[in-house]
């Protein structure tokens, strides 16, 4: 009896293990692929993330080493390196906006306001966003169309943004002789600084308006 009751669970073993063993495996199999290629695409990251970071320092250290002009033909070359092998990574965008700092100081503006539009237009966050978007504003201006950045600095940015960005708007405003909607733009500016922020150049700005139009 105890010999048949042996052999029976020998046989129920054997006929779970057909029914179950071979899909465990298989789950087993496919949870450690899983790791493991999570494991080889974390290291891919990391890796690529470090081969960007070594060139962006390059770019870095090339535009502003202090020792004159930088070389533009480098420079242009890295930022399209990073732009090609790591296209829309913060370190290609980094690398876009040094590029139209470095051609805005030698008078470049067609190319700098190319490089900014690229950003803008497809931001890796939101701070590249509106840093874009307001320094193209500025080479626009600088191009002689000021109405063009200004339209670029319509409507409501995020609050931490306001401030720089209707004292921009007060800036062009300014150029174009608009002086009440100028005004306006620093008032709105100076409300969302922070309060333990100093209001520098924008008090600057209000007071020179004001003179402005006393004198009238």
């Amino acid at each position: 009896m105890t010999s048949r009751t042996e052999e029976e669970e020998l046989a129920a073993i054997k006929e779970w293990w057909q029914r179950n063993g071979k899909p465990l495996l298989a789950g087993g199999a496919l949870a450690l692929a899983g790791v493991l290629g999570w494991q080889l695409w974390q290291d891919r990251q990391i890796n690529q993330s470090q081969a960007a970071s070594a060139l962006y320092q390059q770019l870095v250290d090339i535009s502003l080493n202090g020792a004159g002009e930088p070389d533009a033909a480098k420079v242009s070359e890295l930022t399209g390196r990073l732009n090609k092998d790591f296209a829309g990574s913060h370190y290609a965008q980094y690398a876009s906006l040094l590029l139209a700092r470095v051609a805005v100081d030698s008078g470049r503006l067609d190319e700098a306001a190319a490089e900014l539009r690229k950003v803008m237009d497809a931001p890796a966050d939101a701070t590249l966003g509106e840093v874009s978007r307001q320094r193209l504003a500025r080479v626009l201006s600088a191009q002689d169309k000021t109405e063009e950045g200004l339209a670029l600095l319509a409507g409501e940015a995020a609050a931490v943004f306001v401030a720089s960005r209707e004292e921009l708007r007060g800036d062009l405003l300014v150029k174009l002789g608009r002086n009440a909607e100028a005004r306006a733009a620093y008032q709105k500016a100076r409300a969302a600084q922070p309060q333990e922020a100093g209001l520098g150049t924008l008090q600057i700005k209000l007071d020179d308006l004001a003179d402005g139009e006393a004198q009238q």
